[in-house]
């Protein structure tokens, strides 16, 4: 199954904030996440999957900033929860490519198998 997320990949780090001992999501990457997980709803109409499961990601940026390959995931990933899948824990083996431009269309291409 393939699923594309449309909008500029946010970090980890910038999807979160502290306030003294409280962490929390800021507002776009709230709105963000739901974004993803309204887009997901549209491009699959099945029951979350229960199995394990691969994934193959693929990130477009709009420029060519040098990024770390592991602080990409968390958002989207939470937003397919309960729509691809029960939890992001079934992944057991991800692939990731990133680096790619795409200046007019930033998005995330996920493809996912069962194991």
């Amino acid at each position: 199954m393939k699923i594309t997320l449309k909008g500029k990949p946010i970090s980890t780090q910038h999807a979160y904030g502290q306030s003294g001992k409280i962490r929390y999501m800021k507002p776009d990457a709230k709105l963000l996440k739901y974004s993803y997980s309204v887009q997901a709803r549209d491009q699959y109409k099945g029951s979350p999957l229960s199995s394990n499961l691969s994934i193959y990601i693929r990130l477009y940026f709009s420029d060519k900033r040098v990024r770390d390959w592991d602080n990409w995931h968390k958002l989207s990933m939470d937003s397919l929860t309960d729509i691809l899948w029960i939890d992001d824990s079934q992944i057991k083996l991800a692939t990731v490519q990133i680096m790619e431009v795409d200046k007019k269309d930033p998005r995330i291409e996920l493809i996912i198998d069962e194991l």
